[in-house]
């Protein structure tokens, strides 16, 4: 699915394999020369990076680039195979990579059960520490790096080293965890921070950093979140809206 010129949402959006891998979303970038990818979702085989890229007529060693956003399982579970496959540069923030890279479990959530309730099987998959195919990280990224076309953002609280990327000439806005759509618009899933104070003030840092990138009004036309479908009318409004309910405590996290 384009959801803006040069963006391409991937992910399965109905059925069980939706649902298991809490609709998890990746997005594949092409900025007319290079593709890069933001998160490699939630299947070994990462058949629906590899589908996508054939609609395009594109080899996969046209994949320069990989961007991870954090180091939980439904984000990176295609990442070994899409290395092996396309020779891409695999980047994330150093706080991340020994958990890409297997060395360290993910670090476990509650097992406490919080609303919403749909999204309970998958704090329990953090709290037993799921594991990933392992996958060396070859460079490590922190706030205000350039990778491409696309501006870092470092955001932790979710995780320590939980990245969010900027694409400014396309007004793209990809939240990784720190947004969520499913199964319903919020600041992530109560419950999943590991730093709740750390978390909130990264929230308006994002859209502060946003809008100082942009260098124009309004600064994001579409977030990618990483979980649910992408948000494509009202973003700007919708991601200031959300910072300041979560700031003034009026959402839960």
């Amino acid at each position: 699915m384009q959801i803006a010129r040069g963006v391409y949402a991937l992910g399965h959006r109905t059925g069980r394999s939706a649902y298991l891998s809490a609709y998890s979303r990746a997005y594949l970038l092409d900025d007319g020369t290079e593709l890069t990818l933001i998160d490699t979702l939630a299947d070994k085989d990462a058949h629906l990076v590899l589908e996508q890229l054939k609609k395009l007529n594109r080899p996969v060693t046209d994949l320069k680039r990989i961007l991870l956003t954090h180091a939980h399982r439904s984000h990176l579970m295609g990442l070994a195979h899409l290395k092996r496959l396309s020779g891409a540069t695999v980047c994330s923030h150093e706080w991340e990579a020994d958990i890409i890279e297997g060395r360290l479990k993910a670090r476990p959530v509650s097992l406490r059960p919080d609303h919403p309730l749909l999204v309970y099987p998958f704090r329990l998959g953090l709290g037993l520490g799921a594991e990933h195919p392992p996958c060396d990280v070859d460079r490590s990224l922190k706030d205000g790096d350039r990778v491409g076309p696309i501006s870092v953002i470092h955001t932790p609280g979710h995780t320590p080293g939980h990245l969010v990327y900027y694409w400014p000439e396309q007004q793209a806005l990809f939240t990784g965890d720190d947004v969520v759509t499913w199964p319903r618009f919020g600041a992530s899933w109560p419950g999943f921070q590991l730093d709740k104070k750390q978390f909130r003030d990264s929230l308006r840092y994002m859209a502060e950093s946003a809008r100082r990138l942009a260098g124009h009004n309004p600064p994001v036309a579409v977030i990618g979140v990483a979980h649910g479908d992408p948000i494509t009318r009202g973003a700007t409004d919708r991601l200031h809206s959300l910072v300041e309910a979560v700031t003034t405590g009026e959402a839960v996290v």
